[in-house]
């Protein structure tokens, strides 16, 4: 069992003056934060979901930084490694609107347009650009756990996030003419729910996994020193949380190589098979982000000690390095 506080009743994440409310550091097994921020300028809003096909990759991020709202869909075609990609800039994320608190999602700019409606049977996800279009459903399963997670860096600098992984979809994906049917048992989505008061420069590790019936979620680096992790593994749908930090190992000069996570309670190893790239930098601001998709083997520990395969999960790991 993890010695992190955990929280049961809803909370707002700050206080009236727009600091960190202390009664919200902690994790939840469902989303209980309003995340009603103040300031400008060191504030990050944003939604990523993950959908894995046994076909394709799909990824779309909707975000608002302040000063600009960065936005993109992104598709990787499994059996050839082609990817697609359509990203937009949008000045001061004119016309991005993120609820406090769940609820309805919108983004549009540069030619393309991403739309989330979360409810308690799920969520409705939409995607448009010239050549792709998504519409998929990702059902909300009775009992399912989700892990949300509040990093204190200061009473000024702070992260609420939810990361749910191993969420069945359905639906369709429109590639360039063409439609294919997005469902079944080896289908996936993962969602990254993100609000908080960022530092200029942090870099971070991120990973998520999923096969019927078991799923992982791993993070580093960006948690270290806070007293909070957002390690977890799901069984069935039940959230086991992971509170010690994990130990990454990794070869930045080669990412295909086979990367690993370890702790008391994990070992788990994660072969690539297709590393995504981004780099941007524009002097202040830059990113350089390395996400591989690939699988997992290995095994992971589960609260009361039952030893847990993760031999078949299919997902991602990446590091991002950011000032912004």
């Amino acid at each position: 069992m993890t010695h992190e506080p955990e929280l049961t009743s809803p909370v707002d994440l700050c206080l009236p003056n727009g600091r960190l409310n202390p009664a919200a550091v902690g994790w939840t097994r469902r989303p209980l934060h309003r995340a009603n921020l103040r300031g400008w300028g060191r504030t990050k809003r944003w939604e990523y979901w993950g959908i894995v096909t046994p076909d394709h990759i799909v990824g779309l991020v909707a975000s608002s930084l302040d000063y600009a709202g960065v936005h993109g869909i992104y598709v990787l075609e499994r059996a050839t490694g082609r990817e697609s990609s359509w990203d937009a800039v949008v000045p001061l994320a004119r016309g991005a609107r993120f609820p406090a608190r769940g609820g309805e999602v919108e983004v549009r700019g540069g030619g393309l347009a991403i739309g989330v409606r979360q409810g308690p049977e799920g969520a409705s996800v939409r995607a448009v650009a010239d050549g792709v279009r998504l519409a998929v459903e990702v059902p909300l399963p009775p009992g399912h756990e989700s892990l949300g997670v509040v990093v204190p860096w200061s009473r000024t600098r702070f992260q609420y996030t939810v990361k749910d992984v191993g969420r069945p979809v359905r639906g369709t994906l429109e590639l360039r003419g063409e439609t294919h049917e997005v469902g079944g048992p080896e289908a996936f989505a993962v969602l990254d729910h993100g609000r908080g008061r960022w530092p200029y420069a942090v870099t971070w590790n991120w990973a998520a996994g999923a096969a019927p019936g078991r799923a992982v979620q791993f993070g580093g680096k960006w948690t270290d020193g806070t007293g909070l992790t957002e390690n977890a593994l799901v069984v069935d749908g039940r959230l086991h949380k992971i509170g010690e930090e994990l130990r990454w190992s990794y070869d930045r000069s080669d990412w295909l190589r086979p990367w690993r996570i370890d702790g008391e309670r994990v070992a788990a190893r994660f072969e690539p098979f297709h590393e995504k790239a981004s780099r941007v930098n524009l002097g202040v601001v830059a990113n350089e982000t390395h996400q591989c998709f690939g699988r997992f083997s290995g095994r992971a520990l589960a609260d009361d000690g039952t030893e847990v395969s993760l031999d078949g999960l299919v997902g991602w790991a990446e590091e991002a390095r950011n000032r912004w």
